[in-house]
């Protein structure tokens, strides 16, 4: 990959215009630029981090932040603006907009983030790369619930077995194999599954064995490793006995080849352990691949003769805090919308393209997350090794979900890290006690080692009133929309966070855990039966441009390519039709390789591609 100015890199007509070089759209430029096809990579965002120096800055960022949240490394830039879960508050109609990003109508506010840097949000993701269960593409034909993807499991693995290699997955395949997950005989996960953390073990014995009933069926709750997309020791079976080598870091690849247990995957893994999209970005071949940054898509524009994306208008700018910016056309053959799911939507209706079904921006989802912490009778030690190694996936499944939502249980090893910002809380706690000394230390030992927490991710539907639309009173620096989302969690959801609880009670009494979980009234909540919530985005990002087999129910078909214009392909999660319980990001990755299949196949075959049908 070579980065180049944009009146340069602009000047040329490619085979295909990428919008967004976060994990789609790198993984899509590498595959597309293997086939010698040649791309451009747009990035609204800086490539920063492509320097070892300044991701080392990006460290010195967080060590330095108060609150460490996801964007803390990451400065704002007001010309590609980002959404920051310290600035979540609502904006009723008529009043003048909370700090933040998005324009938030509510009922409720949506907690996730997303980072518009080269890279995007693998910068501070937790590296969890689950699959998603055959069952969860069949939502609508098992449950009655949401619709069917067009697209199965058994024949989408194999994108998922790409996946794992392009982003380096440490996980056992006998952990992997439960509830119809298969793989083809022989198959091995690049790298092993990470050795579980102390405070998986407190939870693994007591449970060995153990079921949940709910509804009479029988829903393990085994304690299960949870594949990774961080360095690990690989598997010399991989790929027939060929092996794999981990990729360390961008800049220096002397190091970040094994993970180093620094507890700070989200927001930053200090050593690059964990897998970013600037890896696949360096990995990228230089003369097939160009990017520009800092360089914003707002608009496409349409031929009216024949329906297909004849450009993409990009403003490029040249300091983050001056709006100042010059206008140009980027062109190809193809054009692929690989941003945020909500970056992508919005780009959509402010060119008011591909929305014939009327579903742009609409159904966006999360796993919106429940969580809950207590203090077991022993030491297990946590804020040692990666923030979570271990899940309890038994409820990820099961004729319950005709009626409410599934969830996994995701065991933290950041104490109290999440909910109640431990370690700092203790010691604030312990001193307004006025204990000091060694007192104070013996305190702090006695609690912060007994600490645990589930972060419980909690199925969300592609409800209608969940969307994402613009308002032209409502621009950033640049001149370009600002989103505004609605959102809130369903009845499906809130009865899953009811029984997410029993289930977690369950449990914590089970292994002789103190529960400590407290509501705050003050921070976002809802309530479900007479029983208050509070819950977390997960930054799990889905939906928006759902794919689908009916054009008039989705705004993609199976191969992601856009219903109205045959040049024009939507990547990445926003296209996923139903979330199910799985960190979305894995299968975006699929998904994005499926693309590249797809657009590699329409380009061999130019002259057959038919005059789309104009929005």
């Amino acid at each position: 990959m070579k980065i180049e100015k944009a009146e340069a890199a602009l000047s040329r007509h490619y085979d295909v215009v990428i919008v967004g070089a976060g994990i789609m759209g790198a993984i899509l430029a590498r595959r597309l630029a293997e086939n010698k096809r040649r791309v451009l990579l747009l990035e609204a965002g800086n490539g920063a981090g492509l320097s070892y120096d300044n991701y080392s800055q990006f460290l010195e960022n967080y060590y330095r932040a108060s609150a460490k949240v996801p964007q803390s490394p990451y400065p704002e830039n007001p010309d590609a603006p980002q959404p920051d879960e310290l600035t979540i508050g609502l904006t009723p109609p008529g009043q003048e907009p909370a700090p933040g990003y998005f324009i938030q109508r509510g009922p409720l506010p949506y907690r996730s983030t997303y980072t518009r840097y080269a890279g995007g949000t693998t910068l501070h993701w937790l590296g969890t790369s689950l699959r998603m269960l055959p069952e969860d593409f069949r939502m609508q034909s098992l449950y009655g619930q949401a619709q069917d993807w067009p697209l199965a499991y058994e024949s989408f693995s194999r994108y998922y077995e790409q996946a794992e290699w392009e982003l380096g997955v440490s996980a056992d395949v006998e952990d992997q194999s439960y509830h119809g997950q298969q793989f083809p005989p022989g198959y091995v996960y690049p790298m092993h599954g990470l050795p579980p953390s102390l405070v998986d073990q407190a939870f693994a014995e007591p449970l060995r064995g153990q079921f949940y009933e709910l509804d009479g069926q029988r829903h393990p709750l085994d304690v299960i490793g949870t594949p990774a997309a961080r360095n690990g020791i690989p598997n010399p079976r991989y790929n027939g006995g060929k092996g794999y080598q981990p990729v360390g870091a961008v800049g220096s690849r002397a190091i970040g080849h094994r993970c180093m247990g620094n507890t700070s995957c989200v927001p930053i893994c200090p050593v690059q352990a964990k897998y970013n999209a600037m890896k696949t970005l360096v990995a990228s071949k230089h003369d097939y691949v160009t990017m520009v940054t800092q360089c914003v898509a707002s608009r496409l524009l349409l031929d009216p003769d024949n329906g297909r994306i004849s450009g993409v208008e990009v403003k490029s700018y040249d300091r983050p805090n001056d709006p100042a910016h010059k206008v140009y056309i980027a062109r190809g053959d193809i054009v692929a919308l690989c941003a945020a799911p909500v970056e992508n939507a919005k780009l959509m209706l402010a060119s008011g393209v591909g929305n014939s079904s009327g579903l742009v921006g609409v159904g966006i989802m999360d796993h919106p997350e429940l969580l809950t912490w207590g203090l077991t009778q022993q030491q297990v030690w946590p804020f040692r090794g990666p923030i979570a190694t271990s899940g309890i996936e038994g409820l990820r499944w099961g004729d319950f979900r005709s009626r409410h939502a599934s969830f996994r249980i995701e065991i933290g090893n950041e104490g109290w890290g999440w909910p109640t910002g431990s370690p700092g809380y203790d010691v604030q706690e312990f001193v307004g006690q006025n204990l000091w000394g060694k007192q104070l230390q013996r305190s702090l030992i006695e609690r912060v080692t007994r600490q645990v927490r589930f972060g419980i991710l909690v199925e969300q539907l592609p409800e209608a009133g969940n969307r994402v639309v613009i308002d032209p009173q409502y621009r950033d620096p640049l001149g370009n929309f600002r989103p505004v989302i609605h959102y809130d969690v369903g009845d499906y959801s809130r009865a899953g966070f009811a029984k997410a609880r029993e289930v977690s009670n369950a449990i914590f009494q089970r292994c002789g855990i103190a529960d400590h979980t407290t509501f705050f009234p003050d921070q976002p909540n809802f309530s479900y039966a007479g029983q208050p919530f509070n819950y977390q985005g997960a930054g799990h990002y889905m939906g928006g441009h759902r794919m689908g087999s009916d054009r008039n129910t989705s705004v993609v078909d199976a191969n992601l390519c856009s219903w109205d214009h045959n040049n024009l392909y939507l990547v990445g999660c926003g296209s996923m039709t139903t979330s199910g319980t799985s960190n979305p990001t894995l299968t975006g990755a699929a998904l994005s390789i499926l693309a590249a299949e797809r657009i590699h196949q329409a380009l061999g075959n130019t002259q057959a591609i038919a005059t789309g049908v104009s929005a």
